[in-house]
Protein backbone atom coordinates (compact mmCIF):
# COMPACT_ATOMS: atom_id res chain seq x y z
CA UNK A 1 0.00 0.00 0.00
CA UNK A 2 1.88 3.08 1.26
CA UNK A 3 2.58 6.39 -0.63
CA UNK A 4 0.52 8.48 0.97
CA UNK A 5 2.42 8.10 4.51
CA UNK A 6 5.71 8.80 2.72
CA UNK A 7 5.25 12.21 2.55
CA UNK A 8 4.53 12.48 6.39
CA UNK A 9 7.37 10.55 7.20
CA UNK A 10 9.44 12.61 5.34
CA UNK A 11 8.31 15.97 6.15
CA UNK A 12 9.54 15.05 9.55
CA UNK A 13 12.82 14.01 8.96
CA UNK A 14 15.83 15.22 8.10
CA UNK A 15 17.70 12.87 5.78
CA UNK A 16 19.56 13.60 2.82
CA UNK A 17 19.34 11.86 -0.48
CA UNK A 18 21.56 10.52 -2.86
CA UNK A 19 20.97 10.81 -6.61
CA UNK A 20 19.95 7.35 -8.00
CA UNK A 21 21.44 5.60 -10.33
CA UNK A 22 19.96 5.84 -14.04
CA UNK A 23 18.19 8.60 -13.07
CA UNK A 24 17.35 9.22 -16.93
CA UNK A 25 15.11 7.25 -18.73
CA UNK A 26 16.91 5.15 -22.22
CA UNK A 27 13.49 5.47 -23.68
CA UNK A 28 9.80 7.14 -22.09
CA UNK A 29 6.28 7.68 -23.37
CA UNK A 30 2.92 7.67 -23.59
CA UNK A 31 0.84 3.96 -23.71
CA UNK A 32 -3.10 4.18 -25.09
CA UNK A 33 -4.94 2.15 -22.24
CA UNK A 34 -8.55 2.00 -21.37
CA UNK A 35 -9.52 4.83 -20.22
CA UNK A 36 -6.78 7.04 -21.25
CA UNK A 37 -3.06 6.96 -20.98
CA UNK A 38 0.03 5.72 -19.07
CA UNK A 39 3.67 7.30 -18.77
CA UNK A 40 6.62 4.55 -19.04
CA UNK A 41 10.24 4.79 -18.49
CA UNK A 42 13.27 2.22 -19.78
CA UNK A 43 16.16 0.95 -19.71
CA UNK A 44 18.70 -2.01 -20.35
CA UNK A 45 17.23 -1.41 -24.16
CA UNK A 46 20.21 -3.24 -25.45
CA UNK A 47 18.54 -6.35 -23.24
CA UNK A 48 14.98 -6.52 -25.26
CA UNK A 49 15.91 -9.50 -27.66
CA UNK A 50 17.70 -11.38 -25.21
CA UNK A 51 16.65 -11.65 -22.27
CA UNK A 52 12.63 -11.38 -20.33
CA UNK A 53 12.09 -7.60 -19.48
CA UNK A 54 10.96 -6.99 -16.22
CA UNK A 55 7.77 -4.66 -15.64
CA UNK A 56 7.82 -3.09 -12.20
CA UNK A 57 4.34 -1.90 -11.12
CA UNK A 58 4.16 0.77 -8.23
CA UNK A 59 2.09 0.93 -4.85
CA UNK A 60 -0.60 2.93 -3.83
CA UNK A 61 -3.15 1.98 -5.14
CA UNK A 62 -2.27 5.97 -5.98
CA UNK A 63 1.37 5.92 -6.08
CA UNK A 64 3.96 6.44 -8.68
CA UNK A 65 7.26 4.73 -10.12
CA UNK A 66 9.80 7.32 -8.14
CA UNK A 67 9.86 4.45 -4.97
CA UNK A 68 11.08 1.57 -7.00
CA UNK A 69 13.77 3.13 -9.17
CA UNK A 70 16.22 1.40 -7.84
CA UNK A 71 14.83 -1.85 -10.12
CA UNK A 72 16.92 0.30 -12.65
CA UNK A 73 20.16 -0.81 -11.45
CA UNK A 74 19.28 -4.32 -13.11
CA UNK A 75 19.53 -2.64 -16.33
CA UNK A 76 22.91 -3.57 -16.43
CA UNK A 77 21.41 -6.84 -17.35
CA UNK A 78 17.92 -6.40 -18.32
CA UNK A 79 15.48 -4.23 -20.10
CA UNK A 80 13.58 -2.63 -17.13
CA UNK A 81 10.54 -0.83 -17.62
CA UNK A 82 8.75 1.21 -15.03
CA UNK A 83 5.39 3.16 -15.33
CA UNK A 84 3.29 5.17 -13.29
CA UNK A 85 -0.53 3.56 -13.40
CA UNK A 86 -3.34 5.31 -14.84
CA UNK A 87 -4.77 8.51 -13.04
CA UNK A 88 -1.43 8.62 -11.20
CA UNK A 89 1.95 10.84 -11.51
CA UNK A 90 2.86 11.18 -14.89
CA UNK A 91 -0.23 9.73 -16.13
CA UNK A 92 -2.78 11.73 -14.10
CA UNK A 93 -3.13 14.20 -17.11
CA UNK A 94 -4.49 11.56 -19.58
CA UNK A 95 -7.25 9.84 -18.07
CA UNK A 96 -10.22 10.85 -20.00
CA UNK A 97 -12.53 11.40 -17.36
CA UNK A 98 -10.62 12.10 -14.32
CA UNK A 99 -13.65 12.08 -11.87
CA UNK A 100 -14.74 8.90 -13.11
CA UNK A 101 -13.76 6.12 -10.64
CA UNK A 102 -15.11 2.96 -11.90
CA UNK A 103 -11.49 2.19 -13.86
CA UNK A 104 -10.64 2.08 -10.38
CA UNK A 105 -10.25 -2.13 -10.19
CA UNK A 106 -7.68 -4.26 -9.86
CA UNK A 107 -8.53 -5.50 -13.00
CA UNK A 108 -8.87 -2.82 -15.01
CA UNK A 109 -4.75 -2.26 -13.26
CA UNK A 110 -3.93 -5.66 -14.21
CA UNK A 111 -4.74 -5.22 -17.74
CA UNK A 112 -2.42 -2.14 -18.43
CA UNK A 113 0.60 -4.84 -17.91
CA UNK A 114 -1.21 -6.47 -21.33
CA UNK A 115 -1.85 -3.28 -22.67
CA UNK A 116 2.11 -2.30 -21.73
CA UNK A 117 3.37 -5.83 -23.40
CA UNK A 118 1.09 -5.12 -26.43
CA UNK A 119 2.67 -1.89 -27.13
CA UNK A 120 6.38 -2.35 -26.38
CA UNK A 121 6.05 -5.69 -28.30
CA UNK A 122 7.53 -7.79 -25.53
CA UNK A 123 7.66 -11.24 -25.62
CA UNK A 124 8.89 -12.77 -22.48
CA UNK A 125 8.68 -10.92 -19.31
CA UNK A 126 9.39 -10.96 -15.07
CA UNK A 127 7.08 -8.64 -13.25
CA UNK A 128 7.65 -7.18 -9.99
CA UNK A 129 5.74 -5.43 -7.67
CA UNK A 130 5.80 -3.93 -4.26
CA UNK A 131 2.95 -3.41 -1.97
CA UNK A 132 -0.20 -2.99 -3.99
CA UNK A 133 2.21 -3.32 -7.16
CA UNK A 134 2.72 -6.69 -5.36
CA UNK A 135 -0.82 -7.73 -5.96
CA UNK A 136 -1.06 -6.47 -9.65
CA UNK A 137 2.05 -8.55 -9.27
CA UNK A 138 0.23 -11.56 -8.19
CA UNK A 139 -2.74 -11.18 -10.09
CA UNK A 140 -1.11 -11.22 -13.15
CA UNK A 141 0.82 -14.49 -12.29
CA UNK A 142 -2.48 -15.75 -11.53
CA UNK A 143 -3.52 -15.43 -15.29
CA UNK A 144 -0.25 -17.73 -16.38
CA UNK A 145 0.03 -15.29 -19.54
CA UNK A 146 2.46 -16.41 -22.56
CA UNK A 147 6.40 -15.22 -22.07
CA UNK A 148 5.65 -14.65 -18.11
CA UNK A 149 8.90 -15.86 -17.12
CA UNK A 150 8.86 -14.68 -13.38
CA UNK A 151 7.24 -12.58 -10.38
CA UNK A 152 8.98 -10.38 -7.80
CA UNK A 153 5.82 -9.69 -5.20
CA UNK A 154 7.33 -7.13 -2.89
CA UNK A 155 5.80 -6.65 0.63
CA UNK A 156 2.44 -7.76 -1.31
CA UNK A 157 -1.10 -6.69 -0.20
CA UNK A 158 -2.70 -10.28 -0.78
CA UNK A 159 -5.63 -10.55 1.33
CA UNK A 160 -6.96 -7.35 3.00
CA UNK A 161 -8.64 -9.04 6.00
CA UNK A 162 -4.95 -11.08 6.45
CA UNK A 163 -3.39 -7.61 6.14
CA UNK A 164 -5.57 -5.72 9.09
CA UNK A 165 -5.03 -8.43 11.28
CA UNK A 166 -1.12 -8.36 11.01
CA UNK A 167 -1.00 -4.87 10.97
CA UNK A 168 -3.76 -5.07 14.22
CA UNK A 169 -1.64 -7.09 16.14
CA UNK A 170 1.53 -4.07 14.94
CA UNK A 171 -0.63 -2.33 16.83
CA UNK A 172 -0.84 -3.91 19.78
CA UNK A 173 3.00 -3.59 20.67
CA UNK A 174 2.68 0.02 20.27
CA UNK A 175 2.71 2.29 23.79
CA UNK A 176 -0.90 2.29 24.86
CA UNK A 177 -1.34 5.91 24.28
CA UNK A 178 -1.01 5.32 20.67
CA UNK A 179 -3.31 2.58 20.55
CA UNK A 180 -5.92 4.43 22.40
CA UNK A 181 -5.54 7.44 19.98
CA UNK A 182 -5.83 4.74 16.92
CA UNK A 183 -9.29 3.23 18.89
CA UNK A 184 -10.59 6.41 19.32
CA UNK A 185 -10.27 8.63 16.55
CA UNK A 186 -10.76 5.25 14.00
CA UNK A 187 -14.21 4.88 16.17
CA UNK A 188 -15.20 8.59 15.53
CA UNK A 189 -13.60 8.88 11.84
CA UNK A 190 -11.43 11.96 12.86
CA UNK A 191 -8.84 10.86 10.87
CA UNK A 192 -7.22 13.85 10.52
CA UNK A 193 -6.83 14.73 14.74
CA UNK A 194 -3.22 15.54 15.65
CA UNK A 195 -3.56 13.17 18.22
CA UNK A 196 -4.19 10.39 15.67
CA UNK A 197 -1.85 11.81 13.23
CA UNK A 198 0.82 11.34 16.51
CA UNK A 199 -0.20 7.84 16.65
CA UNK A 200 0.06 7.43 12.68
CA UNK A 201 3.42 7.77 12.83
CA UNK A 202 4.60 6.11 15.27
CA UNK A 203 2.87 3.39 13.82
CA UNK A 204 5.04 4.08 10.28
CA UNK A 205 8.13 4.55 12.52
CA UNK A 206 8.05 0.82 12.94
CA UNK A 207 6.10 -0.96 10.67
CA UNK A 208 6.94 2.02 7.13
CA UNK A 209 10.00 2.42 7.57
CA UNK A 210 12.04 0.88 10.89
CA UNK A 211 15.31 2.20 9.82
CA UNK A 212 16.27 4.57 7.49
CA UNK A 213 14.93 5.41 4.58
CA UNK A 214 17.56 7.17 2.66
CA UNK A 215 16.09 6.80 -1.44
CA UNK A 216 15.66 10.18 -2.73
CA UNK A 217 12.63 8.19 -5.28
CA UNK A 218 10.88 7.28 -2.06
CA UNK A 219 10.84 11.21 -1.09
CA UNK A 220 9.99 12.16 -4.57
CA UNK A 221 7.26 9.25 -4.41
CA UNK A 222 4.06 10.44 -2.46
CA UNK A 223 4.50 14.24 -4.11
CA UNK A 224 2.97 13.25 -7.39
CA UNK A 225 0.68 10.29 -6.36
CA UNK A 226 -3.20 10.55 -5.91
CA UNK A 227 -4.53 10.43 -2.65
CA UNK A 228 -7.91 10.90 -3.53
CA UNK A 229 -7.28 6.81 -5.19
CA UNK A 230 -5.42 5.74 -2.09
CA UNK A 231 -8.45 7.09 -0.18
CA UNK A 232 -11.46 5.12 -2.55
CA UNK A 233 -9.63 1.97 -2.99
CA UNK A 234 -8.06 1.38 0.72
CA UNK A 235 -8.73 4.29 3.07
CA UNK A 236 -7.53 6.65 5.58
CA UNK A 237 -4.18 4.98 6.89
CA UNK A 238 -2.17 1.69 5.87
CA UNK A 239 -3.50 -0.18 8.81
CA UNK A 240 -7.30 0.84 8.34
CA UNK A 241 -9.14 -0.61 5.28
CA UNK A 242 -12.32 1.42 4.05
CA UNK A 243 -11.85 1.17 0.74
CA UNK A 244 -13.12 -0.84 -2.46
CA UNK A 245 -10.11 -2.81 -1.43
CA UNK A 246 -11.73 -3.66 2.25
CA UNK A 247 -12.69 -7.51 0.91
CA UNK A 248 -9.72 -8.57 -1.85
CA UNK A 249 -8.41 -11.61 -1.36
CA UNK A 250 -6.97 -13.49 -3.97
CA UNK A 251 -4.74 -16.00 -1.71
CA UNK A 252 -6.67 -18.61 -2.61
CA UNK A 253 -6.21 -18.27 -6.46
CA UNK A 254 -1.89 -18.24 -5.63
CA UNK A 255 -1.83 -22.32 -6.34
CA UNK A 256 -2.43 -22.28 -9.90
CA UNK A 257 0.68 -19.73 -10.18
CA UNK A 258 2.93 -22.04 -12.68
CA UNK A 259 6.13 -19.86 -12.67
CA UNK A 260 8.68 -19.10 -9.86
CA UNK A 261 7.93 -16.41 -7.46
CA UNK A 262 10.34 -14.10 -4.95
CA UNK A 263 8.13 -13.51 -2.05
CA UNK A 264 10.62 -10.70 -0.21
CA UNK A 265 9.06 -8.34 2.66
CA UNK A 266 11.07 -6.57 5.89
CA UNK A 267 11.20 -8.29 9.13
CA UNK A 268 8.85 -5.41 10.89
CA UNK A 269 6.50 -4.85 7.69
CA UNK A 270 2.96 -3.85 6.94
CA UNK A 271 3.18 -7.30 4.84
CA UNK A 272 3.77 -9.49 7.81
CA UNK A 273 6.51 -11.88 7.36
CA UNK A 274 4.76 -15.34 8.91
CA UNK A 275 1.46 -14.02 6.32
CA UNK A 276 4.04 -13.82 3.54
CA UNK A 277 5.52 -17.11 4.30
CA UNK A 278 2.24 -18.47 4.51
CA UNK A 279 1.32 -17.24 0.51
CA UNK A 280 4.59 -18.23 -0.32
CA UNK A 281 3.98 -21.44 0.67
CA UNK A 282 1.10 -21.69 -1.58
CA UNK A 283 2.98 -21.26 -4.55
CA UNK A 284 4.57 -24.33 -6.17
CA UNK A 285 7.39 -22.74 -7.17
CA UNK A 286 8.15 -20.14 -4.41
CA UNK A 287 11.40 -18.49 -2.87
CA UNK A 288 10.68 -16.62 0.44
CA UNK A 289 13.00 -14.21 1.84
CA UNK A 290 13.10 -11.59 4.70
CA UNK A 291 14.81 -8.27 5.00
CA UNK A 292 16.10 -7.68 8.57
CA UNK A 293 15.64 -4.70 10.48
CA UNK A 294 13.41 -3.20 8.04
CA UNK A 295 9.67 -2.55 7.42
CA UNK A 296 7.58 -1.83 4.65
CA UNK A 297 9.75 0.46 2.37
CA UNK A 298 12.21 -2.70 1.88
CA UNK A 299 14.17 -0.99 -1.07
CA UNK A 300 14.72 2.54 0.78
CA UNK A 301 16.00 1.13 3.71
CA UNK A 302 18.22 -1.71 2.44
CA UNK A 303 18.29 -1.50 -1.25
CA UNK A 304 21.15 -3.28 -2.05
CA UNK A 305 20.78 -6.02 0.08
CA UNK A 306 17.37 -6.08 -2.07
CA UNK A 307 18.01 -6.00 -5.49
CA UNK A 308 21.38 -8.40 -4.45
CA UNK A 309 18.20 -11.01 -3.78
CA UNK A 310 16.36 -10.68 -6.55
CA UNK A 311 19.58 -10.28 -9.17
CA UNK A 312 20.38 -13.73 -7.63
CA UNK A 313 16.69 -14.98 -7.61
CA UNK A 314 16.64 -13.93 -11.62
CA UNK A 315 20.06 -15.66 -12.02
CA UNK A 316 18.64 -18.80 -10.74
CA UNK A 317 15.45 -18.97 -11.92
CA UNK A 318 15.62 -17.48 -15.84
CA UNK A 319 18.77 -19.20 -16.56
Amino acid sequence: MKFFKLLLLITLSNITFPIIAHEDAEQSGYINVAGGKIWYRLNGIEHIDNKPTIIVMHGGPGGTHRGLMPYVELSDTYTVVLYDQLGSGMSAKFVDDISNKDNWTVENFVNEISQIRNALDLQEIVIAGHSWGGTLAAEYAIKNEKGLRAAILGSPLISTPQWVSDNRNWISLLPKKYQDAINKHEAAGTFDDPEYREAEKAFYDEHMCHGDCIDRGFRDNGKAGNRIMYQTMWGPSEFTANGTLKDYDTSQALHTIEVPILMICGEYDEAAPKSCKKFADMVSDATNRVIPNAGHAILSEQKDLVINIIREFLTNKLN
